[in-house]
């Protein structure tokens, strides 16, 4: 099971800047279970984006949705524009869930939601982000309650089973 860290926190608080420069925080999520997800557009997993989109318009009616983070860190896989990063998400995949401009998810540059996302560890996930398609499940609370491998596909019975636990 999880191995939380006593430094989590409610992640309401923290600021965030939207893909089309809009300024939000995650607060604007509260009552919403959310999954957070650091996305690249030329990565061998960014045909999750299809999946992920999926999940969302399966379950926002029931106080669902998804966070996409893009990130630049692994092998530079997100290299565009925040214009040219939402063109290709909606075109070739139809992402109507909410993506932030790109951010750094490791090192010290870590934008402060991963700063606190990192604090959930589970045997395998320890505090940095191993590749694009990290997944973290955040309750309506803003706690952190679930971190999944970028491997584990969005709609895997385990990542599904934990959205439906939370969202009944």
């Amino acid at each position: 099971m999880a191995e939380n860290s006593t430094a989590l926190r409610n992640l309401h608080g923290i600021g965030l800047t939207m893909i089309d420069g809009s300024e939000a925080s995650f607060g604007d999520f509260k009552g919403r279970t959310v999954l957070v997800v650091n996305v690249a557009s030329r990565c061998g997993l960014t045909p999750q984006y299809e999946s992920l989109e999926e999940l969302y318009r399966k379950y926002r009616a029931q106080g669902f949705t998804i966070l996409g983070v893009p990130c630049n860190q692994f092998k530079g896989q997100e290299p565009d524009s925040e214009e040219q990063i939402q063109e290709f998400c909606s075109v070739n995949y139809g992402v109507t869930f909410p993506l932030t401009r790109k951010a750094e998810v490791n090192g010290g540059g870590r934008h402060p939601l991963y700063a606190a996302l990192t604090g959930f560890r589970t045997g395998e996930l320890q505090e940095d982000i191993t590749w694009n398609f990290e997944k973290f499940l955040v309750n309506a609370e803003g706690e952190v309650i679930g971190r999944f491998s970028p491997r584990t596909a969005p709609d895997a019975p385990e990542v599904i089973a934990a959205i439906e636990a939370e969202l009944n």
